[in-house]
């Protein structure tokens, strides 16, 4: 788990497929996601305010992203 710090805080992604192999899509500081087991996460539940500041400021889409989905790995 070289990629990741220990005690750092990170966004997951939802998938039931790796959750039922005992895995969890961890996003790292690149904005990449990959699988990690997830016997080493602890979930942790930010107040709103808190998961806004991270998200930072609300950015309109434009014409040219409306519509398009980023597929997970």
């Amino acid at each position: 788990m070289e990629d990741l710090e220990a005690r750092k805080v990170y966004q997951i992604l939802p998938d039931r497929e790796a959750a039922r192999e005992g895995y969890i899509r961890v996003v790292d500081e690149s904005g990449e996601d990959y699988l990690y087991p997830s016997n080493l996460f602890v979930p942790v539940r930010l107040p709103t305010a808190i998961v806004r500041r991270l998200r930072g400021p609300v950015r309109p889409r434009s014409a040219a992203t409306r519509g398009t989905i980023r597929r997970a790995r």
